[in-house]
């Protein structure tokens, strides 16, 4: 029975290679420093219910961990200069019922310094917007004590952010106008667009440990501006909250 078992498991392995297309690391990538593309601006394209969908993600690691990875983690800000020595794409959480992905390594493992991407692809008869949230596991070789040799630390990041948006009958609702937040990374001001397709709106700004710094509510608007200069640098959320669900784009403040 066990055999029968993997047997069978390997065959559904084997079919969603077949259906993943091919992907090429680089291609498409338009930050030059790390991250993965495309970011939650662009986000990802919309889908159509019973259409089958395809389409790339894109990893950039550097060789050491930066002031930009840790974007004023204070839990992260000890391992800057840190060399990294590979990391993982563990998971893409949220995707539509029919849908997977496939990296163009087996394992999803990469090492420090290179570039990686995964194809998304399937065919899904449910509609609606799926926030969707990818995992990042890193190898990080830190020193803990001075004199010793460093000492391989896993440190797990998530970029949420992220949603498909599937249609039915050709018609995508909510993207003809997708949220955005821009600058992104911001200094004193940041604009959040795409709020007219939503009749009644709470915004929220969270930091990364999900306290709500700032709220506002809005009705029918299609745009809304927050101050920034009072808030330390480092990456937020913002939090909209209407009568479909919770849409949630990362930023920076420098």
């Amino acid at each position: 029975m066990k055999k029968i078992l993997l047997y069978f498991c390997a065959i559904i392995l084997v079919s969603a290679q077949i259906n993943a297309q091919s992907c090429t690391p680089g291609e498409n990538f338009a930050d030059s420093t790390y991250g993965i593309w495309p970011d939650t601006s662009t986000n990802f394209p919309p889908a159509e219910a019973g259409v089958a969908y395809s389409t790339d993600l894109n990893f950039k690691v550097p060789n050491e961990v930066t002031s930009d990875i840790t974007g004023g983690d204070p839990a992260l800000e000890a391992f800057i200069g840190s060399e990294i020595q590979g990391f993982t794409v563990t998971s893409v959480d949220g995707l539509p019922s029919g849908f997977d992905y496939a990296c163009n390594v087996s394992g999803c493992e990469y090492l420090g310094g290179e570039n990686g991407c995964a194809n998304v692809f399937g065919t899904t008869s449910e509609t609606g917007s799926f926030p969707v949230t990818i995992t990042v596991e890193g190898v990080i070789q830190v020193v803990l004590f001075p004199g010793l040799p460093p000492t391989p630390v896993t440190q797990a990041l998530s970029f949420g952010g992220y949603e498909i948006v599937v249609g039915s009958a050709g018609t995508i609702d909510g993207i003809i106008e997708p949220l955005t937040v821009v600058p992104n990374p911001a200094t004193e001001k940041i604009t959040i667009s795409g709020l007219s397709a939503f009749e009644n709106s709470s915004i929220s700004i969270m930091n990364i440990e999900g306290k709500v710094i700032a709220q506002q509510n809005y009705k029918n608007a299609k745009h809304a501006d927050f101050d920034l200069t009072s808030l330390n640098k480092g990456v937020y959320f913002v939090k909209v909250a209407h009568t479909n669900g919770i849409e949630t784009v990362k930023f920076i403040k420098r």
